[in-house]
């Protein structure tokens, strides 16, 4: 499972928030969401993501195994 959960670490200690990324810049509040929810999302928007909060991957998502990921 790919889990979202140093994304809001970053974010905290950054000077951008929830509402900067939507209103500046642009992030949709559906990708907000699927944040907040760990959803699938694109590769793209994991870039654009450590690209506005100048990080790192491992600084927006990590892997977690878990029994409930689909079999190989």
């Amino acid at each position: 499972m790919i889990d979202y959960s140093p994304f809001w670490k970053t974010l905290q200690t950054s000077k951008e928030t929830t509402y900067t990324l939507i209103n500046k810049y642009h992030v949709s509040s559906a990708i907000i969401d699927k944040l907040r929810k760990n959803k699938p999302m694109n590769t793209t928007t994991l870039n654009d993501l450590c690209r506005i909060l100048n990080c790192r991957l491992e600084d927006v998502a990590q892997y977690i195994p878990s029994d409930d990921d689909q079999a190989l």
